[in-house]
This record gives C-alpha cells, sequence and structure tokens, in this order.
C-alpha cells in the first residue's frame, strides 16, 4: 500500500481530487482504498484557547507528589 496525500474541499458530500492528482488513481473497478480525512479546524480553536485547553487536559493528569521533579 502507499499513501497519496493532498488537501482538497468537499462540495456535496464528495471529497474533490485535484486534477494533478488523478494520475495517481488508476481507474480500476473495485479497487480498495484506505480514507483517512483531517478537517481543518482553525476556526474552532484559536492558537491562545488551543494551548490553553492542552494545558489544562495535561495538569488533569498531574498530582501534587509529581513537584518533587520540578527544578
Amino acid at each position: 500500500m502507499r499513501a497519496i496525500e493532498f488537501k482538497s474541499i468537499i462540495r456535496e458530500n464528495k471529497i474533490l481530487i485535484p486534477r494533478k492528482m488523478h494520475a495517481e488513481f488508476v481507474p480500476e473497478h473495485g479497487k480498495t482504498v484506505r480514507v483517512v480525512v483531517f478537517v481543518e479546524d482553525s476556526e474552532v480553536y484559536d492558537d491562545k484557547s488551543y494551548r490553553q485547553m492542552t494545558r489544562n487536559q495535561f495538569l488533569k493528569g498531574y498530582a501534587d507528589s509529581d513537584s518533587i521533579y520540578d527544578l
């Protein structure tokens, strides 16, 4: 299996394949592919709120007894 990566948009519940990538998808009926979709979520988390959220999540697993490792 090989990986092909490209950015695209979804229109009418279809992922558009850029023209320059068409040659990578040789039309073979019944060809199995594995699809992984990463959705850009920059509208949801700006850098500051994302850092704060990850800090809070990290600190939930931090116990007072762990302070012996602090410098």
